[in-house]
């Protein structure tokens, strides 16, 4: 059967087969990448063994009711039914805004649109986000503010071989993307001189040329430093500022006034090293950037962000072949998810909420007064708030896992615990499944039509291969039959994914993510095609900003950045840095790898990595148990030595729950541009579990 791996934002495709003799003994299916644009047939380890979720024994084959404290089986038309009275009664009682919905990257984009749609005109209400806010959010505002347009990448996977010069900024390719490590080990063969800027000796920093270890919380101050470097010896490319940019000036004025040295000791890089990176990087010929979360998952996401594409444009590395920016989206369809109305502030096609014209555009698809579509809502954190101060009152959550996902995660469990009604659609009883009040079964990749967007813009379609298990329903056809309940049926009359999709097109079409051109047709035969895509006739958009960049006059916008280090301040009570990210075998908080048996044995459960030095003098031994607390709760997790940290931060991996929820500790500050939590920087305090220590007590010398 063909398929498409549910996971990272590569997208692989692949065949699953019945495997035979003892492997099929062992799993009963057997997985195959299969030749494609953007992972060129190899699969990872995740990939390979995402069957094993998918027929799991531990899948939710029936509706579930809660009655007498207790989630019982229940009939479809009894699950439907009490979703539909319940929304109904609360919205009569409290308003239509006491209704939230909260989404998730990993959905189609026919499910994402439906979301969205279902959230504004079955619910009329204005909550509605999605996990992705913690994403993408940052990258996502940087991208819109400075070239008018938000794409994953900006030019293609196979120009990565073509760059003299790349910098991989807070992102583990080698962990979270792993099939994409071949273009890079091309690239470096071909001469690249590549530049890892991460707190941690990572997988992905064992390519590196130059590894520059910086503080976390300190990336734009770093970004900084370099774009000195580059002005005072005279690298930029005046041309290029010149005839496609605007702004520079301010820019240039501020970075005249930077200290090269109070840098140095901001980020914890040497002056040398940071010279090495921007005159190597401005010198190449060609050359690409990438982010990731560990640059954009600060309370200055945005501004670091920004502060990269500073440096493209300034060096003129953009629009061209071996050139571009990429933002490396973590979860599947984190862009797609992203461009068609999940979003708080979103309509289908990237089209603003706020904006009059998009408003009316796309009412008119829909056959509603835009007058009745409701108005911007606030981001996934902020919803949670609202939630816990009982504003939001019932919530709709499919594709996600807010208890865990969230930063603050006590707070937002207390929120979620006083809901009058929650509805999750999953296919595991996940964390936040557990409270619910009805949990709807839906479809796995597997068997769950339709298309995705990866992480360069391209539209890939996943057929289903093979017919959904016991009674499980896909996601858009749940929504459909609520939205049938609560008596909005006619909104959405869809009979397949495709129906959506088509719909999706032309509310997209004119839009900056234009699908208009895109059909099911076509991707069967073309195997997959960039946004925007205009028409029928249009071949996509594979390589951006090659004459104009998005905004009305053409021009890009450089953005002046403030030198400060950013996130919260240690002191002698929380005096580590606790920052977080992903390890290879786990996706998100673990709700479908913990359930494969080959990934959760890989790790069977959380741990935090901390530096020798700082562990002796914490009274830390390895493979301990340990305490790590912030000012807003502790995370119980096993110590695991390692040299290849910073002696001042600690590292969790973000894929476990309960007691070994990272995000227990985590701050929740959230950048205003952007609302992306601050989960890359919270103080600290790490104690061993068997040692009782007084809660006022300070640091251990």
């Amino acid at each position: 059967m063909n398929t498409q791996c549910p996971f990272c934002s590569v997208q692989c495709k692949m065949t699953v087969e019945i495997a035979p003799g003892e492997a099929r003994q062992r799993s009963g299916f057997q997985a195959t990448g299969v030749p494609n644009a953007a992972s060129e047939g190899r699969l990872c380890v995740k990939g390979m063994n995402a069957h094993q979720h998918a027929s799991s024994r531990d899948r939710l084959l029936d509706p579930l009711v809660r009655k007498n404290g207790e989630l019982v089986r229940a009939s479809w038309e009894e699950a439907l039914d009490t979703v539909a009275a319940r929304f109904s009664a609360i919205q009569e009682a409290y308003g239509r805004d006491a209704v939230g919905v909260y989404g998730g990257g990993s959905l189609t984009n026919e499910t994402a649109y439906a979301l969205g749609k279902f959230a504004r005109v079955a619910l009329r209400s204005r909550y509605i986000d999605y996990n992705g806010r913690f994403c993408m959010s940052a990258a996502a505002s940087a991208g819109v503010k400075t070239f008018g347009i938000d794409r994953g990448l900006t030019n293609q996977l196979s120009e990565i071989p073509l760059a003299e010069c790349i910098i991989l900024a807070g992102t583990n390719i080698a962990e979270c993307q792993p099939t994409l490590m071949p273009y890079f080990i091309r690239a470096k063969e071909n001469g690249a001189f590549i530049i890892v800027i991460d707190p941690r000796a990572t997988a992905t920093a064992e390519l590196a040329d130059l590894h520059l270890q910086v503080k976390p919380g300190t990336d734009s101050a770093l970004v900084s430093g370099m774009l000195k470097v580059i002005l005072d010896e005279n690298l930029i490319d005046s041309a290029f500022i010149q005839s496609r940019t605007k702004d520079f000036d301010q820019l240039k004025a501020d970075l005249l006034r930077i200290d090269l040295e109070g840098i140095a000791e901001l980020t914890g890089v040497s002056v040398e090293q940071i010279r090495t990176a921007a005159v190597t990087y401005a010198k190449a010929g060609t050359g690409m950037v990438f982010t990731a979360r560990g640059v954009e998952q600060h309370a200055d996401g945005h501004m670091a962000v920004r502060n990269f594409l500073n440096m493209v444009l300034a060096t003129g590395k953009i629009g061209r072949e071996g050139c571009g920016y990429g933002a490396v989206t973590g979860q599947g369809n984190g862009q797609g998810g992203r461009e068609h109305g999940q979003k708080a502030d979103q309509l289908p096609g990237y089209r603003s909420i706020e904006n009059e014209n998009d408003r009316a555009f796309v009412a008119k698809v829909w056959g509603i007064p835009p007058e009745e579509l409701p108005g911007k809502g606030v981001s996934a954190y902020e919803m949670m708030e609202l939630v816990h101060q009982e504003q939001i009152k019932a919530l709709f959550v499919m594709g996600s896992n807010p208890v865990v996902s969230n930063p603050h995660a006590s707070l937002v469990e207390e929120g979620i615990r006083k809901l009058d009604f929650l509805v999750v659609a999953d296919m595991f009883l996940s964390e936040t499944a557990r409270y619910a009040d009805v949990v709807l079964p839906v479809t796995s990749y597997m068997e769950n039509e339709g298309t995705l967007t990866n992480l360069e813009g391209r539209v890939l379609l996943r057929e289903a291969a093979r017919p959904a298990p016991g009674e499980t329903r896909h996601d858009w056809q749940i929504l459909c039959s609520v939205a049938e309940k609560l008596g909005r049926g006619a909104y959405f009359p869809f009979k397949d994914a495709e129906e959506i999709f088509n719909e999706l097109r032309k509310a997209s079409q004119g839009g900056i993510a234009d699908y208009f051109g895109i059909t099911y047709e076509r991707l069967r035969r073309e195997e997959g095609i960039y946004w925007p895509c205009p028409s029928t006739d249009h071949p996509g958009t594979g390589r951006l900003f090659e004459r104009s960049f998005a905004h009305s006059d053409g021009l890009a916008r450089f953005q002046t950045v403030p030198v400060a280090s950013q996130g919260e301040e240690t002191d002698g009570e929380y005096p580590l840095i606790m920052t977080n990210g992903r390890v290879l075998p786990h996706y998100l908080t673990g709700v479908q790898t913990r359930r494969s048996p080959v990934l959760a044995a890989k790790f069977v459960e959380s741990f935090m990595e901390i530096h020798p030095m700082t562990a002796r003098k914490h009274r830390i031994e390895d493979g301990a148990l340990v305490r790590v607390s912030s000012k807003r709760g502790t995370v119980t997790v096993r110590s695991r030595y390692s040299d290849k940290i910073r002696e001042d931060t600690v590292f969790i991996p973000m894929h476990w729950g309960d007691a070994q929820n990272v995000n227990l500790a985590t701050n929740p500050e959230l950048d205003p541009y952007c609302k992306m939590p601050d989960f890359k920087v919270s103080a600290v305090r790490v104690r061993p579990l068997a040692e009782e220590w007084p809660e006022d007590e300070g640091e251990i010398i």
